[in-house]
């Protein structure tokens, strides 16, 4: 990996780099999204199919769309009893965890009447996108159905593309079913996406449509936001290791490759104090890579996206950490709990040389799905507040309203909004 001293040039330049990766610049394909989303609010599943056959080679109609709880039976079979077992263990973390998000409408009654609250009710249809083929995850599948679920969400949808046979990776349905999907359709891709957001005669239309896909699925969901609610547009995945002389080389670099080996546009970063620890841990990642099988995306990865910077001083390698925002970010430093307190911007948080960031992928329990590109700045992970929605309740009594109503009267007429005045005004003439 290089190795570059910390300075205003390099900061400049990293930040520009990575900034290329965000799915803002990848306009030359939003033509084509918005013709698949027409196509399909248009004709409807007419046009999913023909897409489903042209993109995914399967042939796919009204009868086979759904399913069936055959197809998941033998999903189960070949899935086997051991990888079911970790999918509920993990699945038991995720829960646990997000049922501490859980939020409760209150009221706060006065004596002369007045009534104040906030009303909180669970959305009533989700929709999940799921990615297929190669890039079948079962762990993504929890991390958005899990939140949805807890939070009360009437109906649970979930759309993933099917292979050549008309069939859905077994691992994807059986993590889908544990978690509790209320249907499940063959459909991937922008046409997907403008299924859910409008409806089809096959496919329900939902109030948000959450999880991860290729930048078609990404151009997509950001077309349809404001029809529908979206969880967020998902960039290219990103670690950043902050570490001192006390770290383990060996950890550092498996952690960074851990990132890398999703795909070439990853970016790993690590921030360090000590030079030493810098060489050792270039010299341990170009060892990692003769025995890793995906060694070929990560090497593009780390010539385009990877970045060893020694920086001064712990304060500076705090602050690019925060500039930067990185999706995930570990902390292996002497005092690492301490460093953690002066961090603004993180999607998670790792800390210490035993919280490995694959830790957060599968089995801790926090969401997975972060922010990325820098939106942590001002982002959320995943959570069960994205599957709510607030109304704020207003009850007054004639005593209460008679207390303050030539006040909102006048209010209002220095806003010259004489209508809104006389509806306060009418109620005591």
């Amino acid at each position: 990996m290089r190795i570059k001293k910390l300075d205003k040039n390099t900061r400049e330049n990293l930040l520009e780099n990575l900034l290329k990766r965000s799915p803002e610049n990848y306009g030359e394909y939003e033509d084509i999204v918005a013709e698949i989303l027409t196509k399909v609010k248009t004709e409807k599943d007419k046009a999913l199919f023909e897409y489903t056959a042209q993109f995914d080679h399967a042939e796919i109609d009204a009868q086979n769309i759904r399913v069936t709880e055959e197809e998941m039976k033998e999903a189960y079979e070949e899935a086997g009893e051991e990888l079911v077992r970790i999918i509920r263990r993990a699945l038991d973390n995720i829960r646990k965890f997000h049922e501490k998000q859980r939020q409760y409408s209150w009221f706060d009654s006065k004596p002369d009447g007045t009534i104040l609250g906030q009303k909180v009710t669970a959305l009533h249809r989700a929709g999940v996108y799921v990615p297929g083929g190669k890039a079948a995850y079962p762990s993504s599948v929890l991390m958005n159905i899990v939140p949805a679920k807890v939070a009360g969400v009437e109906e649970i949808i979930m759309v993933t593309p099917p292979g050549r046979d008309g069939k859905i990776n077994p691992h994807t349905l059986v993590a889908a079913n544990e978690a509790g999907a209320d249907v499940i359709y063959k459909a991937g891709g922008a046409q997907a996406v403008g299924a859910l957001a409008y409806g089809t005669e096959s496919i329900p239309k939902v109030d948000k449509i959450v999880g991860p896909g290729n930048i078609f699925v990404a151009l997509a969901k950001r077309a349809v936001y404001g029809h529908v609610s979206i969880d967020a547009i998902a960039g290219p995945s990103e670690i950043m290791v902050i570490a001192d002389e006390t770290a383990n080389p060996r950890y550092v670099a498996a952690d960074l490759l851990s990132q890398a080996e999703h795909d070439e546009l990853a970016s790993a970063i690590l921030v360090t104090t000590s030079e030493a620890l810098a060489r050792a841990v270039s010299e341990q990642v170009e060892d990692f890579l003769q025995e890793l099988s995906r060694a070929e995306i990560i090497r593009k990865s780390l010539d385009n996206y990877g970045y060893i910077l020694i920086a001064d001083t712990m304060e500076e390698a705090i602050d690019i950490a925060n500039e930067i925002a990185s999706e995930h970010l570990e902390i292996m430093t002497k005092n690492p709990y301490d460093t953690m307190t002066r961090i603004r911007n993180a999607g998670a948080i790792f800390i210490g040389e035993y919280a490995s960031e694959p830790l957060g992928d599968y089995f801790a329990g926090p969401n997975h799905v972060l922010p990325t590109n820098g939106t942590a700045k001002f982002f959320s992970p995943l959570s069960v507040d994205d599957f709510i929605k607030k109304s704020s309740i207003v009850g007054y009594s004639r005593e209460a309203l008679l207390e303050i109503h030539k006040d909102i009267e006048a209010f209002a007429e220095a806003e010259h909004l004489t209508a809104h005045a006389n509806s306060v005004r009418v109620r005591f003439e």
